[in-house]
């Protein structure tokens, strides 16, 4: 039996969602698509139904991974305001919680690296969700504060990459307190 175009839809959404967390947990290369279709409760063969590569699901995935930052972001900063949003944005990505879990972090942090040796598959979703980053840090700020943004962006990034690569233990914590206060 077919399957509606509702249910369709819905059985994609769950496999970009499955995605994007296991993108950010695993990268592009530690990724198969039988591991992905059975996080997302599917069946492997299925997968072509839905997609026609595994560029276009790392497209969309790192998409889905940048918006569920920014409406986070947008949320709060509706709520509490943009100042808010940022200071509490900034204190969760140099966490203990975001270099723990990264399938429920950033992606640039998580598989930054992957998108620069697939700029055909990454290049594009990786340069609008950087945007967006920009775009929240540098809201409010005085014209010609692109360049902080950008700077506190990739001091953020560089932090949670070298932490994470680093282990747990006192330097991990130093590298986050010294980062922290940028």
């Amino acid at each position: 039996m077919r399957k509606s175009k509702e249910a369709a839809a819905e059985s994609r959404s769950r496999i970009v969602d499955a995605a994007a967390r296991m993108l950010r947990g695993r990268g592009m290369e530690g990724t198969s698509v039988a591991d992905l279709m059975h996080a997302a409760g599917m069946t492997h063969g299925g997968f072509y139904k839905h997609f026609g590569s595994k560029d276009e699901l790392a497209d969309l995935a790192a998409r889905a991974a940048f918006q569920e930052i920014v409406a986070r972001f947008d949320e709060r900063a509706r709520r509490e305001g943009v100042e808010a949003a940022r200071k509490a944005y900034f204190a969760e990505y140099l966490s203990a919680a975001h270099l723990e879990h990264p399938e429920f972090g950033c992606p640039v942090a998580a598989f930054g690296a992957d998108a620069g040796r697939r700029p055909d598959a990454l290049a594009a979703a990786f340069a609008d969700g950087v945007e967006m980053l920009i775009e929240r840090i540098a809201a409010n700020s005085a014209p010609g504060q692109r360049a902080d943004a950008i700077r506190t962006l990739a001091t953020m990034v560089g932090a949670v990459v070298v932490a994470r690569a680093v282990g747990s233990g006192a330097l991990r914590d130093e590298i986050l307190a010294a980062c922290s206060s940028e």
